[in-house]
């Protein structure tokens, strides 16, 4: 195979020279969890969004992703050891025929994926999962690609992995066309020490998938509401988290997260994501919050509820999630950092 070179980064996206003497590579890149929330794209193609959004990514929940481009005739694909065909296939090579396409190869390739967290229930793992196989891909086919440009070429597997290329705290422009709607770090991940306490609920797969949901959100009688108010909740969640004024980004946050899935519900056909833990969960929150404890909750496609609070809580507030009813389990994570080349 030809030797390749391309720039890379690490957590703190400092450029780093990395060498290739074959085309293949291994790349992990966090889930990450939306503050303010995608919901609905312009163009369900190319996953241009309707509006903005903001995310934390989340340290040590991660998809690590391997890209070998080879002779094969065609494209396989492995996620946690399983083979996958179909349209779960189809969605990968069409990264990968992008990918060929700016690297001018033919080579198939084989792409090995797994994931350390639940997948498909509501904790980001397209948006992990997509960041890692566009930056595993570019990388073998020897592509010298921006963060930008691996942002963008990310969304169109999973819109909100292009908000897991970027580290720390990011937001998702939505841009006015192809070219201008990816993401971009608006704080790093030590910024604000932040911890997403994720009370799982359920770990099985979503019976309907985020990319279905996008494509009905314009259903809903709401969604033109939201979608018209999204820059004012951006501008106070954006100030929120650079003044780490809790009580603020509490109440942005929990507010984007029940007009999302207002419109979800509203739907045709409607979405119901929640369990009854789930509402369990916001009202205990809740009642927590107004006895003084600093947590928010955030809920994305699914029935599991990301409890936010600051680090020296995080302990506390785990023990409290575990002795809810319906509570399987707790992961607890930190903001983490960007996609990144492990070899």
């Amino acid at each position: 195979m030809r030797p390749a070179i391309f720039w890379a980064s690490d957590y703190n996206f400092k450029k780093v020279l990395i060498k290739m003497t074959h085309s293949t590579s291994t790349s992990v890149a966090c889930a990450n969890i939306a503050f303010i929330k995608y919901w609905g794209n312009r163009d369900n193609a190319l996953r241009l969004p309707v509006n903005g959004s903001i995310s934390m990514n989340l340290d040590g929940l991660f998809a690590r992703t391997t890209v070998a481009f080879n002779s094969s005739k065609s494209d396989s694909l492995l996620i946690n050891d399983y083979a996958v065909t179909g349209k779960g296939l189809d969605r990968v090579s069409s990264i990968l025929d992008l990918v060929r396409g700016m690297a001018n190869i033919q080579e198939k390739a084989e792409v090995k994926s797994e994931n350390n967290f639940p997948a498909g229930a509501g904790i980001a793992s397209s948006a992990a999962a997509f960041g890692a196989l566009a930056l595993a891909a570019s990388a073998a086919a020897g592509l010298n690609l921006s963060e930008a440009e691996l942002s963008r070429l990310a969304r169109r597997g999973s819109g909100s992995a292009a908000r897991s290329i970027p580290a720390g705290f990011v937001e998702w422009q939505m841009g006015k066309d192809e070219e201008d709607s990816y993401a971009f770090s608006i704080a790093q991940a030590d910024h604000w020490a932040l911890m997403d306490c994720i009370a799982v609920v359920s770990s099985a797969h979503k019976k309907t998938g985020s990319t279905e949901g996008h494509a009905i959100a314009s259903t809903s009688p709401l969604q033109n509401a939201r979608v018209e108010d999204t820059l004012r909740r951006l501008e106070i969640c954006r100030r929120a988290i650079l003044d780490k004024d809790f009580e603020s980004f509490a109440n942005i946050i929990e507010l984007d997260s029940d007009m999302m899935h207002a419109v979800m519900m509203t739907s045709n056909p409607p979405l119901m994501y929640w369990q009854n833990a789930t509402v369990g969960i916001f009202h205990a929150v809740r009642e927590w919050r107004g006895r003084g404890l600093p947590v928010a909750y955030t809920v994305d496609a699914g029935a599991n509820v990301h409890v936010i609070c600051p680090s020296d809580y995080a302990k506390e507030v785990e023990e409290k999630l575990r002795e809810l009813p319906g509570v399987i389990n707790v992961l607890v994570a930190g903001a983490g950092g960007g996609a990144r080349v492990i070899g």
